[in-house]
């Protein structure tokens, strides 16, 4: 399966030193989305790597869960899945604060809240404490007919209107088998290497003026 991502979110050719400084030290990860889109599902099929029936989240769920393929291998990841219903939504900005990297989950089979959601997530994005803030797409439930694509979802989603600088990655996926979660924690990964990468050098660049 493959996804789409934004300008630079490979993080292809930076060399060891530009890669995160401690294993040791969790990245902070916010899981959000519609209601149903199934964050939680995703969530401990990361933590178990198996499918755990789930119920509607009322708060939030709290995982630490590694990475297990590619440059991401052994790094720990602190997930927060925050629930999704609407009366809920207000409080995700409370979990997006310092945030490393936000995961965002969409139903691909729902259709009739594909706007809804982008309207969620550009809310998120363009909040001040999260500029620039890198965003894995899970496009989740691919095994359903009708299930839009990784295209068909970026687009739908706006993607792209958040502008040249915005790092993102759509990934098919199925929470419930699996399937494209580890690809998509990967491109994550990338993503937030990428971004303290440029950090970094804005901040040197700032010191030598």
């Amino acid at each position: 399966m493959g996804g789409s991502m934004g300008k630079g979110g490979s993080g292809k050719g930076m060399s060891l030193l530009d890669a995160l400084p401690s294993l040791n030290a969790p990245l902070h990860v916010v899981m959000l989305g519609l209601d149903s889109a199934g964050k939680t599902t995703a969530l401990y099929r990361l933590k178990f790597d198996q499918y755990l029936n789930t119920v509607p989240t009322i708060g939030f769920n709290c995982e630490k869960i590694k990475g297990t393929s590619g440059r991401c291998k052994g790094t720990s990841f602190l997930v927060w899945d925050v629930g999704g219903q609407e009366k809920l939504r207000p409080l995700w900005r409370s979990y997006t604060r310092c945030t490393d990297g936000i995961v965002f989950v969409v139903d691909s089979t729902d259709t009739e809240r594909m706007d809804e959601a982008k309207m969620e997530l550009v809310r998120t994005v363009r909040a001040p404490e999260n500029h620039h803030v890198p965003i894995l797409v899970l496009a989740n439930k691919q095994d359903l007919p009708g299930a839009r694509d990784a295209k068909q979802v970026e687009k739908s989603l706006g993607l792209w209107e958040l502008g040249p600088s915005q790092l993102f990655h759509v990934q098919p996926s199925c929470a419930i088998i699996g399937d494209g979660l580890a690809d998509g924690l990967e491109c994550l990964y990338e993503m937030i290497c990428k971004k303290k990468k440029i950090t970094r050098s804005s901040h040197k660049s700032s010191k030598k003026r």
